[in-house]
């Protein structure tokens, strides 16, 4: 693990590389989650080095004092930022709230950082959350936990194994923290900006995915110019880990189309 000091806070980060020629990418977690989301995409580091990072407040990271909603959002684009320069990436792969930072970065901070391509993967261009969920979240963390690894939600059929340790990475980051996500998750909407990015965008989805379904994937690669668009079988929100074979095969297709 290393780290990177910026805007008076510590991002932790995990780097990869074995000596692969392609971009090196920097992979954003989800709500609730930690690097280590990203475990098995570090098997991709002898063709493209891999960065995996902890946004503020999860894993290793520092936290914020920032309320939900934009200033989170702005803020964990600053983590974002900060690692992609550190470790010259210029490649950005985002899952769920993951996906907004870089929507964000690409729509708002583009100034500052400029990916040369984008992968959104249980993404949205809206991100809006249950109102029951949000309430669990607040007022009953473990009934929310249970409700978000339900059946066809993070996982489709997972191996137990793969469930309990999803949920137990969420009470390892806390209930402020993952409400927090959600909330600016739930505040997140740029289904009318997206005409404006100009760089190459995967949108992959998990066939069953419920938390983001296949629709808000190919609505991402309707409204954005240059975009590709893959499936996940047998999957659902965090396909990366469900299936990660298939998720790692989509993503080198793509970097291999838009970033020889």
């Amino acid at each position: 693990m290393e780290t990177v000091t910026h805007h008076g806070r510590a991002t932790a980060y995990e780097v990869s590389d074995r000596g692969g020629d392609g971009p090196t990418v920097c992979y954003v977690h989800g709500s609730g989650g930690s690097r280590h989301v990203w475990k098995s995409q570090h098997r991709l580091a002898d063709r493209t080095p891999v960065v995996a990072l902890d946004l503020s407040g999860h894993g290793d990271s520092d936290d914020i004092d920032a309320s939900a909603g934009y200033a989170t959002l702005s803020a964990y684009a600053d983590d974002v930022i900060a690692v992609a320069e550190a470790t010259d990436a210029t490649v950005l792969v985002g899952n769920s709230l993951g996906g907004a930072v870089v929507l964000h970065i690409l729509l708002e901070r583009a100034n500052e950082f400029d990916p040369d391509a984008v992968v959104l993967t249980g993404a949205g261009a809206r991100l809006g959350v249950l109102e029951d969920l949000l309430q669990w979240l607040e007022h009953d963390f473990d009934r929310a936990v249970e409700f978000l690894h339900g059946d066809d939600r993070f996982f489709h059929d997972p191996e137990p194994e793969l469930r309990e340790r999803s949920k137990e990475r969420f009470h390892e980051c806390g209930q402020a923290v993952t409400n927090r996500d959600f909330q600016t998750c739930h505040t997140f909407d740029v289904r009318d900006q997206l005409g404006e990015i100009d760089a190459p965008v995967l949108a992959v989805y998990g066939e069953y995915d419920q938390l983001t379904p296949p629709w808000f994937h190919e609505f991402l690669a309707d409204e954005i110019e240059d975009s590709y668009l893959a499936g996940i079988e047998d999957a659902a929100h965090l396909a990366m880990l469900e299936q990660p074979d298939a998720f790692n095969d989509a993503v080198l297709e793509f970097l291999d189309e838009t970033t020889a």
